[in-house]
């Protein structure tokens, strides 16, 4: 997906917009009209047991309560559902929670450890392909001895599971109300959150606050309308022009960005920035005829320019990436930079070719998809491919298709390069690499490494010191820059643009990617 774990981003995170920001008050005002947040991504799904995508932890983030969460700016999990959760035992294999008294769904049901329980045992149960499940492989079962308690059994160390649990992935459902081992597909959510989901079609959502809630989020706005726009960036950017959103989260394309900072006093909207931690890669399936040669990949990585990418596309809202945890992560390095350099070389190129037997021009396709991983994928691309074929080295092609069967085809082995988008789940490097190198892999490209799966993986997720497995996660991306299964393009910024009466929006932009309604108010 879609979210992470990350160590001190907030002082990364910075503000285009301390002139509206300066003296604002953060107490709501009652009885405000709706806000409306309009976002391209699609929802891919209401059920916290398959959502894996940064619009569907939108809604979970919102309507359903996870037992622990990541406060404005905070960095470590913190308890929400939960009163106390911590390891009882030194191999941290044994997490223990107490929830607080007095939980209810917005329907008015109790919300108790059974619920808990039903939740994580359905999640792994149902194992859907889109949905969360794999951010759980290391739990062994869940035991509730009392109404109150939860006893996680990992089957090996796990340091990071707090993070698991809080994120997204965590959204706990009633067990009276979700269906124990199939996905509910009512548009309909029930949840403990600060909101409840009161519609849900393809043009959008609305959300009205959740009188039942318990927790410690202060709701400043008591409904919350959040619009689709389907990838339809020309659509989206009018919206804020002609005011039918209030906020822009997520899919402009940076010449807008750039067109509406510009326009930004006349049109009443201010334009905020912050240091983000989504990252794109360029994947490679090792068993493609083609491919699969590791001196093909080499010389990709050494043609890969990305300055002149991340110029070209995306105006420089985006910043090019060397290390497979962004910056501000325990676990960035340079091993991408010190393997192949910045700049591109067609000398290394066809060294690597030649090396590899290769003494032909290399044809390929690279394969892209045009709405899930941002607006400029498909140009993205279309320059990736101009950089390899100018080399006199390849003769690529770019060829998009929608979502939905870009990933059953690479599923099924259709592709030899592709292009995959990732937004952390937690503010952890184990987030930027076992799922792309662990049991299960999201990449769907038949890499393995058995030292990374065997010894380096499992011995930095026993690390409660995460600083401490520092060297492991170098080591792992020595090796993937080596055997090259993938390439790190480039790292985020976040981008909000709001109407200049909106406050709150500064707190929907730290490293824990979850947007906060109830942090959205007006001030007048």
């Amino acid at each position: 997906m879609r979210s992470a774990k990350y160590f001190s981003m907030t002082s990364v995170v910075f503000m285009l917009v301390s002139a509206s920001l300066s003296g604002c008050s953060m107490e709501g005002l009652e009885g405000e009209s709706r806000i409306t947040v309009g976002i391209s991504d699609n929802v891919l799904s209401l059920d916290p047991a398959s959502g894996y995508d940064p619009g569907s932890w939108i809604v979970f983030n919102n309507v359903f309560q996870s037992l622990l969460t990541f406060p404005v700016g905070a960095v470590e999990p913190q308890p929400e559902l939960a009163e106390r959760c911590s390891f009882t035992d030194s191999e941290v294999r044994v997490y223990r929670c107490t929830l607080k008294e007095g939980a209810e769904f917005s329907n008015g049901e109790k919300l108790d450890s059974s619920d808990v329980k039903f939740t994580f045992d359905r999640t792994l149960a149902i194992k859907d392909s889109n949905g969360p499940a794999v951010m759980f492989q290391s739990l062994e079962s869940v035991e509730t001895p009392d109404d109150r308690t939860v006893v996680f059994n990992l089957k090996g160390p796990d340091a990071t599971f707090p993070s698991k649990i809080a994120s997204g992935a965590g959204s706990i459902v009633s067990k009276s109300d979700y269906p124990p081992v199939s996905l509910r597909k009512d548009g309909k959510a029930v949840g403990s959150g600060p909101y409840k989901l009161t519609s849900f079609d393809d043009t959008g959502a609305t959300f009205a606050a959740n009188e039942k809630y318990t927790g410690g989020a202060e709701v400043k706005s008591e409904e919350i309308e959040l619009k689709f726009f389907h990838g339809d960036t020309k659509s989206f950017k009018n919206s804020l022009i002609d005011d039918r959103v209030d906020i822009a989260y997520r899919g402009l394309t940076a010449k807008d960005l750039s067109e509406i900072r510009d326009r930004s006093e006349d049109e009443g909207l201010d334009v905020a920035e912050g240091t983000g931690v989504e990252v794109k890669h360029l994947v490679f399936n090792v068993d493609d005829p083609v491919a699969g040669n590791l001196g093909v990949r080499k010389a990709i990585a050494h043609l890969l320019d990305r300055e002149e990418l991340t110029a070209a596309v995306y105006k420089d809202t985006t910043v090019p990436l060397y290390s497979l945890v962004p910056t501000g992560i325990v676990g960035h390095d340079t091993a991408f930079f010190d393997k192949y350099g910045a700049r591109p070389s067609r000398k290394a190129a066809k060294e690597a070719l030649e090396n590899a037997g290769v003494t032909k021009k290399v044809t390929l396709t690279l394969w892209s998809t045009p709405t899930r991983y941002g607006p400029s994928t498909d140009d993205e691309m279309r320059v990736i491919s101009e950089q390899l074929n100018r080399s006199g080295l390849f003769e690529t092609v770019v060829e998009s298709i929608d979502f939905e069967q870009y990933e059953k085809n690479i599923s099924e082995g259709k592709y030899g390069v592709y292009v995959k988008g990732w937004v952390p789940d937690y503010p952890d490097p184990e987030n930027f690499t076992t799922p792309f190198f662990g049991a299960g892999n999201v990449l769907g490209n038949n890499y393995s490494n058995e030292e990374i799966t065997q010894t380096l993986l499992p011995r930095a997720a026993a690390s409660q010191d995460r600083s401490a497995a520092q060297e492991d996660f170098d080591r792992l991306q020595h090796i993937v820059a080596t055997e090259v299964p993938m390439l790190p393009i480039w790292q985020s910024k976040q981008h909000l643009v709001v109407k200049k009466n909106l406050r709150g929006y500064q707190h929907c932009l730290d490293a824990s990617t979850i947007f906060r309604f109830w942090e959205l108010h007006r001030t007048e």
